[in-house]
């Protein structure tokens, strides 16, 4: 999903970028008038456009703000404004809804761009009353993707509901802790010297050491309590330095590179490759459903591939580090597949007795999977680098209703409060900010473009863009009138 990469890419009401600069519009002014255009208050705009709307109902967006603004000369509205607002009053089909073409049909230049959008779908089965009966999951588009809306209204303050996460591959201060025995390698919270911590069970003595390969040692992992070593076997005996030697090379990598996303890759792929053995240790009719269940999650996340992005604005226009890329790979694929020596591979046969079926294996382990599985983490983890089922669904607003929490600093230190920023009304979206909001509206755009999100014309972005350009007017109208004066 921080920035709030709880980056559910997909945001709010963001468009395909604009296409050529339409010709300005005339005012009907004479050349010498100084009076700067106005930004219409709120009230006025809405309910000039739904005149406009209704009288005209067969207009697409472009035109009706063509018309708006004919109708309206000393008026300064820009065509996304108008787009909000007939958004908001159910004047856009819902199909058309986060879509960015006008009505008269995308440009050339935008019709490129709308391939680098995320793309993401809802979790067949998902359960959503597990966490919260306050809300429910909508499917808005193929642009905007999926969000969660309210159900009842929450006040303000309210806990609209708490989550512990999928997989975690925290900040790297806090991995440190980890690989050191000084945090719990399962929910991420610093240790105390309490009698209930555990160690990992396969920790290795110096003598069982021998006859391990050239890479195993002894696993630091440290626990909380037995909940947490529990709920560690989903991921831990594939990341474990004694159980599964040839994933110390991939963790290393991750860590030299800071790349939280190539470590929380690594988790999933550790958590649905564990889930497959479940057959072989519960056996039964149904036994692969965890495999399929945690299947679901995965797939439904919001994903761009690292060469989308690196066609977008990620990198302007520097070519991506396809080598490190690549060197990525191999350690994902050796860690996880094929280990480099013998003593590797056969440790590894132990943990993994059943292959994943094809299409896992093809999405987790071909080249291109691996990178469409690195965008979907750099989408969707929170900042703090948790990945969280319900919490990806939240999209982007720069002015978020709802805020995420850590509050168990004490006990669950990965699990995450959702609380309400303000009072939300039933039917309601809920938002959080995918970005820095001290930024202003450049920065805030810059930051969500690099990755694929398009143009933020959210309520704060359309208003302040509104107000800079009545500000240039005005600055505009000031210097011509001071050069008149000195002719």
């Amino acid at each position: 999903m921080c920035p709030c990469v709880c980056l559910c890419l997909r945001v709010r009401g963001l468009r395909r970028p604009p296409g050529p600069p339409q010709a300005s519009h005339s005012t009907g002014m004479s050349q010498d008038a100084t009076v700067p255009p106005i930004s219409p208050p709120e009230e006025d705009l809405k309910s000039t456009i739904v005149s406009l709307k209704k009288a005209h109902p067969a207009l697409g967006i472009a035109k009706l703000h063509a018309l708006l603004l004919s109708e309206n000369p000393a008026w300064t509205v820009s065509e996304k404004r108008v787009r909000r607002i007939l958004n908001a009053e159910g004047l856009i089909h819902q199909q058309n809804r986060g879509v960015a073409a006008a009505a008269s049909g995308p440009s050339p230049s935008s019709t490129a761009v709308s391939s680098l959008y995320p793309s993401s779908t809802l979790v067949e089965g998902l359960d959503v009353a597990k966490w919260t009966t306050a809300i429910e999951v909508e499917y808005f588009g193929r642009q905007r993707g999926k969000g969660l809306i309210a159900k009842e209204p929450i006040p303000e303050g309210q806990v609209v509901w708490k989550e512990d996460p999928f997989i975690t591959a925290p900040e790297w201060d806090i991995y440190d802790l980890q690989v050191t025995s000084r945090a719990c390698a399962y929910c991420t919270t610093p240790l105390t010297n309490s009698s209930l911590v555990l160690r990992c069970p396969a920790t290795a003595s110096s003598s069982s050491l021998s006859s391990s390969s050239p890479s195993a040692q002894p696993c630091p992992a440290r626990f909380c309590n037995r909940l947490c070593l529990k709920r560690s076997e989903k991921t831990h005996p594939l990341v474990c330095p004694t159980q599964n030697p040839a994933s110390v090379p991939l963790l290393a990598f991750a860590r030299k590179h800071a790349w939280m996303a190539l470590h929380a890759l690594t988790q999933c792929a550790a958590r649905l490759l564990l889930a497959q053995q479940q057959q072989t240790t519960t056996g039964g009719a149904g036994s692969e459903g965890a495999l399929r269940d945690d299947w679901r999650v995965y797939r439904a996340l919001a994903e761009l591939g690292m060469e989308e992005r690196a066609r977008g604005s990620w990198l302007h226009g520097a070519e991506p580090d396809r080598a490190t890329w690549q060197a990525a790979h191999t350690a994902f694929v050796q860690a996880f597949v094929l280990p480099p020596d013998t003593a590797s591979q056969k440790k590894l046969a132990k943990l993994l007795k059943r292959p994943p079926p094809k299409d896992v294996a093809d999405a987790l382990f071909t080249y291109d999977g691996f990178l469409h599985g690195l965008g979907r983490m750099s989408l969707n983890l929170e900042a703090h680098g948790g990945l969280y089922t319900l919490h990806s669904h939240l999209n982007h607003s720069c002015r978020p209703n709802v805020a995420v929490r850590h509050l168990d600093q004490r006990t669950a230190l990965s699990r995450i409060t959702i609380v309400a920023k303000r009072d939300i009304a039933a039917g309601e979206e809920l938002l959080v900010t995918y970005v820095d909001p001290a930024l202003g509206v450049r920065g805030r755009r810059s930051q969500l473009g690099a990755w694929g999100f398009g143009e933020c014309d959210c309520d704060r972005c359309v208003e302040e863009e509104e107000e800079s350009k009545v500000s240039s007017s005005a600055a505009a109208a000031a210097e011509a009138e001071e050069a008149l004066a000195t002719i």
